[in-house]
């Protein structure tokens, strides 16, 4: 099955390619990247209502759902534009209430759900070590995504869930360094630190967060893998050997064939996946699942058939090919490898007799 995007949603997305064109060029990529500070193209993200994409009017947000995120997310990628804060933020946002929620998109205010990366938000490998004692938080979260650009978190307790400041007294954020510098984490420590209890049941809304994360981690993989097979094609052209450019070698034409088709089944899983979370059908678990485990594994494929056809200029630091291949590369582990979404599938499928 081949999903097409109606004439609207290739508006937006041309729309926000053109914007990043110009606001997010390679040279400026790299720049923050280098100085390690992206909040110039946070900020335009803010400023310019990218963050009330996705979400409803009646929360302040200018309509759209998961499917406008993961093309968001899907022209980030291709990119390597920073993207923590909005992808936190946009995961972050449908756990607040309507009237919070709109003062977080009318301030421009970032926020993250304090969980490990690591993890998906509703299957942690251990025990999040955070208690909570009349409104008090205590104990420390490691990893979070978009933790260092965040002005509100979002800690779950058990089946509970608390609001907080990040410049709160009591809250400690340690910046972590990502390999994948378009990227940030940090750890998050609570030493007392007073907390608002929010309203709504943690774990599902915890749930509905993990299907969501999946679902962007896997366009944001498409969106560089996209980029990734441009850049192979565009110079096993311009690259020659015994005289003949490589692109010309059947080895080389296969393996870019190899990626365009991964491409095209990546593009049309995410994108139905992102319509079935969002119409919360029943499957939607499964084709989130689906997403993260098959587009991911994709595009870290797209990753090492890249390089291996630029061969060793593809290693070098100033090639834009380094970027990308560190983001698909991170796009496999975050919030939880294939191998982790691939068993929930295995768990909700039915073993049906062989004959």
């Amino acid at each position: 099955m081949r999903w097409a995007l109606d004439s609207e949603q290739e508006m937006f997305a041309d729309a926000f390619g053109d914007l990043l064109d110009r606001a997010a060029s390679a040279d400026k990529v790299r720049r923050w990247l280098d100085d390690g500070d992206p909040s110039p193209f946070e900020r335009l993200l803010a400023d310019d209502g990218w963050l009330a994409v996705g979400v409803g009017e009646d929360a302040g947000g200018q309509g759209g759902g998961l499917l406008e995120l993961a093309l968001t997310a899907e022209q980030l990628a291709r990119r390597a534009a920073p993207s923590s804060a909005w992808t936190s933020t946009v995961l972050a946002l449908p756990a607040l209430d309507p009237e919070r929620s709109e003062a977080a998109i009318s301030n421009g205010t970032f926020a993250a759900i304090v969980a490990s990366a690591n993890d998906p938000f509703d299957d942690p490998a251990g025990a999040l070590a955070v208690s909570e004692v009349g409104g008090a938080l205590t104990g420390s979260v490691r990893l979070v995504l978009g933790g260092d650009r965040a002005q509100l978190l979002l800690v779950p307790v058990g089946s509970r869930l608390f609001l907080i400041e990040s410049s709160a007294p009591g809250v400690s954020i340690r910046p972590r360094a990502l390999l994948d510098r378009s990227r940030s984490a940090a750890d998050i420590e609570f030493d007392g630190a007073r907390a608002t209890r929010l309203e709504g049941d943690a774990p599902a809304i915890l749930a509905d967060a993990a299907l969501r994360a999946a679902v962007l981690v896997a366009a944001d993989s498409l969106g560089a893998a996209t980029r990734l097979r441009e850049l192979a094609v565009e110079y096993s052209k311009q690259r020659t050997q015994f005289g003949a450019p490589i692109g010309s070698f059947q080895a080389m034409k296969h393996a870019a064939a190899t990626m365009l088709v991964d491409e095209e089944a990546s593009r049309s899983l995410v994108y139905y996946a992102a319509e079935s979370v969002d119409r919360n059908l029943a499957e939607a678990p499964l084709h989130a699942a689906a997403a993260k485990a098959q587009v991911t594994a994709a595009g870290s494929r797209a990753a090492e058939s890249s390089l291996t056809m630029h061969g060793a200029i593809g290693y070098t630091w100033e090639h834009d090919l380094q970027l990308l291949y560190k983001r698909a590369k991170l796009d496999v582990a975050l919030f939880g490898d294939p191998s982790r979404w691939n068993e929930r599938i295995a768990t909700a499928l039915e073993l049906v007799p062989a004959d």
